[in-house]
């Protein structure tokens, strides 16, 4: 069986004010830990698609990135619209399920894409 991937272009979910959270959220990380989180999209950029244990699929159109961080697990959620992977929301998750606030912060952004506030 032969896997095809591709290489996908990352770009940061802009709100309509020009606002890009999850840039907003990586630059308040520890060096480390923005360093892992960078290393993870980068072989998910590089080796579309992916599945677990990085790479979970949410929701339709809906996936996350996991990092394993001192503080806990980082995810990054994000969409792929033909070759760009937006990333649209990012936190550290400290408990097994994902909060149902982080999850509708992301359907919110996905649907604000899909609108076309790219």
């Amino acid at each position: 069986m032969v896997k095809i991937s591709f290489n996908l272009k990352v770009v940061f979910y802009r709100s309509e004010s020009g606002n890009e959270p999850v840039r907003g959220w990586l630059k308040e990380l520890p060096r480390d830990d923005k360093r892992r989180i960078g290393e993870d999209i980068k072989t998910v950029q590089l080796g579309w698609p992916l599945s677990l244990p990085l790479i979970r699929k949410i929701a339709k159109n809906l996936w996350e990135v996991r990092t394993r961080l001192e503080a806990g697990i980082a995810r990054v959620l994000f969409t792929v619209d033909d070759d760009h992977m937006i990333l649209l929301h990012g936190f550290v998750k400290k408990s097994q399920k994902t909060p149902e606030k982080e999850l509708r912060t992301a359907l919110s952004r996905l649907g604000d894409f899909k609108k076309g506030n790219k």
